[in-house]
């Protein structure tokens, strides 16, 4: 079993010397890895209330573990971590901040992942190939030698050097090792089904989200009650976790509508864009304007049914870094929402959150009173731009209300609590905000740097 890090504090001037972040390479387009967002044993303390976090093993280097920490790994596993920041270097200080072993375990998981999903995204491989590859990803990490060097991708290095990856797999603990491979096996059949198949209905379009981003939900869940600081419970209740995934990969795909049609990419279900265009691209046609975002509505009224379940899955967390890993993602994506809600940008250019709006978000989301504030903040500004003629407004209407009930009724189900901010926790929320006013800013240029590129 890989052994846990140690609990060593970090001074916030080497956080501030040490912060190297960069957009994340490239993969399938659509896959959450990036987004996924995800331990001492025996610190499970099933009695205490769910706004009670336990502190975080949350004072670590972003990028780096302190020295005596990297000396306790091994080899290979040090070139893991090298990979995690190599292929998604803004995830990788999520994951770095989790407690003891289960940073390991979804360390490797991630890596597992981005390997499976660097072979679907090659466009170099033939079908008669990759469908196969797809499909048996999963005994490959039994394997010691099995490695990919074909691969075109730039994240290529991951399936390069797999027998690296997989002899970590197999030295994680065996109820780590069994989630890791089940949903590895499933997402590779999943994406051999989707290869081929395009999203028709609104079921199927559950279904390839379930896929490509529940199952990552679902995985993690399990890896979190796995390292006993989370209940049997969260990975237990399946279908809370398939919803933390749905309710982000909709969001993804629902604000990146614009670049994915220029990239000839469909995930927008043919269900909905049907009622209002004949092809998918059309909705871009400024004379389509009105069809369009009535299209738009319709797909954000359907992530938002998901949102009752993330309420209910934060409030079941216990430990504060499993915590922070999972209600921060959450709380972008339904800030990202209300920004695409009605909003004609989704089909003109890019739509995102203010970086000063995401790094106070990523600051705030601590805990779960703060998280139904901000939930209810922003399914009020939905609300607000719900108009009279839009075709979905009794669903919306409908599915706001329970949101607002829902995050009512589990804050005053929550016992009163006095926050206490120790000068180390301050330090590591200062970092996040560092961390992601960086990354922010880096996306943010790159994004003008290829605008430029166009226009030229």
């Amino acid at each position: 079993m890989a052994g846990a890090c140690c609990k060593c504090p970090v001074s916030l001037s080497v956080f501030k010397r040490s912060l190297s972040v960069a957009p994340r390479g490239s993969g399938a387009p659509r896959s959450l890895l990036p987004g996924w967002r995800r331990g001492e044993r025996g610190l499970q303390e099933a009695a205490r209330p769910s706004s009670v976090l336990r502190p975080a093993g949350f004072y670590r280097h972003t990028t780096f573990f302190c020295l005596s920490c990297q000396e306790s790994m091994s080899e290979s596993l040090r070139t893991c971590y090298l990979y995690l920041n190599q292929t998604s270097r803004s995830f990788a200080a999520v994951i770095q901040a989790l407690d003891g072993e289960l940073r390991h375990a979804v360390c490797i998981f991630y890596l597992v992942l981005r390997a499976l999903d660097t072979v679907e995204d090659d466009m170099s491989i033939p079908l008669d190939k990759k469908v196969p590859m797809l499909n048996n990803f999963h005994t490959f990490l039994y394997q010691d030698e099995w490695c990919f060097t074909e691969s075109q991708e730039k994240d290529r290095q991951v399936l390069e050097d797999f027998p690296t990856i997989s002899l970590e797999f197999r030295n994680l603990a065996q109820e780590y090792r069994e989630v890791i491979s089940d949903i590895c096996h499933r997402m590779g059949v999943g994406m051999a089904e989707f290869l081929e198949k395009k999203v028709g209905s609104m079921k199927e379009w559950d279904q390839y989200c379930h896929y490509v981003a529940g199952l990552v939900g679902i995985g993690l869940s399990q890896l979190f009650s796995a390292s006993q600081l989370e209940d049997p419970e969260v990975g237990q209740d399946t279908e809370l976790a398939n919803s933390m995934g749905l309710f982000l990969q909709k969001t993804n795909i629902i604000r990146d509508y614009l670049e994915d049609t220029q990239e000839g990419r469909a995930f927008w279900p043919q269900e909905a864009w049907s009622q209002f265009a004949g092809h998918l691209e059309d909705l871009a046609q400024p004379e389509k304007l009105e069809s369009a975002l009535s299209c738009l509505n319709l797909l954000v009224t359907d992530a938002l049914r998901h949102v009752p379940d993330v309420i209910t899955y934060l409030s079941r967390l216990r430990n504060q870094s499993v915590f922070n890993f999972c209600a921060i993602p959450q709380v972008m994506a339904i800030a990202t929402l209300s920004t695409c809600y009605n909003n004609p940008m989704v089909f003109q250019g890019v739509v995102k959150i203010r970086k000063g709006q995401a790094v106070t978000l990523m600051m705030e989301a601590t805990n779960m009173r703060a998280v139904q504030t901000i939930i209810t903040q922003y399914s009020q500004e939905i609300l607000q731009k719900v108009s009279l003629t839009d075709p979905s407004r009794d669903k919306t209407l409908h599915i706001l209300a329970v949101i607002r009930e829902k995050s009512a009724w589990s804050q005053s189900s929550l016992p009163p609590r006095t926050l206490h901010l120790t000068p180390m926790y301050l330090s590591a929320a200062m970092l996040l905000a560092a961390l992601s006013w960086q990354y922010l800013s880096t996306t943010a240029a790159q994004a003008q740097g290829t605008g430029d590129m166009q226009g030229q």
